[in-house]
């Protein structure tokens, strides 16, 4: 890839990935009752789902998607349902990721939550479309693709990665201001509120 066209394809995938969606609403909601740490295998699984869906776009898939849309609107609905019920849960402090006031409380496994980034990934219909719109026009017809993909995926990846972090960030310093006060009941309403707007998003999206 040219310098040229390097100089653009950064600064538009960074401005993709920092805008505020699902993922990164999952990452601020984790952040806020697990820790950035624990919200890294989160991480992980997203950027899994995240890397298939560019190379899913890159070599067609993404149409046969768009004619065949039933199985990835179940896919949807089961994603979006189950995101609520986690979020209901912790807006009623249960479940793994609730914030508890002792240390005998219950934790996500990291295969829980990186299932939980990838399917949120994958299930996303704006990523699809981001990537179908916006990855196509950087591929050049002259250059192997692989190895095109290969560098464009990386960058991608690595935009990705640092926003999550970010938003992570931003939900552990958010839980660090309330835990001061001792409103634990709010932090875990705050982040379930969060996690239920995901899965209507998810759904519904």
């Amino acid at each position: 890839m040219s310098l040229g066209l390097l100089s653009v394809f950064v600064p538009t995938f960074f401005f993709v990935s920092i805008t505020p969606g699902m993922c990164m609403t999952l990452a601020m909601t984790l952040g806020m009752t697990i820790g950035v740490k624990r919200s890294l295998w989160m991480m992980l699984g997203e950027l899994v789902g995240v890397g298939l869906v560019a190379v899913l776009t890159a070599v067609g898939v993404a149409t046969l998607l768009l004619n065949y849309p039933s199985a990835f609107m179940l896919f949807k609905y089961l994603g979006g349902a189950y995101l609520t019920y986690l979020g209901v849960q912790m807006w009623r402090s249960r479940g793994k990721m609730a914030i508890k006031t002792d240390d005998s409380s219950l934790r996500a496994t990291a295969y829980e939550l990186a299932s939980q980034g990838f399917l949120t990934a994958v299930a996303n219909p704006k990523g699809w479309a981001f990537f179908v719109a916006l990855l196509p026009p950087f591929l050049e017809a002259d250059a192997p693709l692989a190895i095109q993909l290969v560098s464009l995926i990386t960058i991608i990846l690595l935009l990705e990665f640092s926003c999550l972090l970010i938003y992570a960030t931003g939900g552990r310093t958010l839980r660090s201001l309330l835990m001061k006060s001792g409103n634990v009941r709010i932090m875990n309403r705050i982040a379930g509120t969060l996690m239920v707007g995901v899965g209507i998003w998810l759904a519904l999206g």
